[in-house]
């Protein structure tokens, strides 16, 4: 591998990223008790899923009323949100920053807990593994 490319650890880099790519679930399963612990509190969970609706809400009613601007404002919205719940009820720096695809499915994925009432075994279950 580095005999065949001059910059190794750039290549390195990009094999990471294609090996990623090739095998999301694998990161994905392995992100996701990272992603739950970082949102033990029922606070941080609680606002998150108000963004996430609020979010969703916003995205069907700029779809629906031709508002397109709104799709900019249902982002923020949402965003916004769950970082103010990092910052001001978890104390811990939102994934977003590091793995913004993961995150964002793993929100989706937590919201769906919550409105089953599974999240907070889900919780429990990934706290024991750590």
């Amino acid at each position: 591998m580095g005999e065949s490319c001059p910059h190794r650890k750039g290549c390195e880099a990009r094999i990471v990223v294609i090996s990623r790519i090739m095998n999301p679930e694998e990161n994905f399963a392995s992100f996701w008790p990272e992603y739950v612990r970082a949102h033990s509190r029922p606070g941080t969970r609680a606002i998150h899923l108000t963004g996430t609706l609020a979010g969703w809400a916003l995205l069907a009613a700029a779809v629906a009323l031709e508002r397109w601007w709104w799709i900019a404002l249902a982002l923020f919205v949402s965003y916004a949100l769950a970082w103010i719940s990092h910052f001001f009820v978890e104390h811990n720096r939102p994934a977003t920053f590091e793995h913004p695809l993961w995150s964002w499915w793993a929100d989706q994925k937590m919201v769906a807990l919550i409105l089953m009432g599974k999240m907070g075994e889900e919780v429990r279950r990934c706290t024991a593994l750590h």
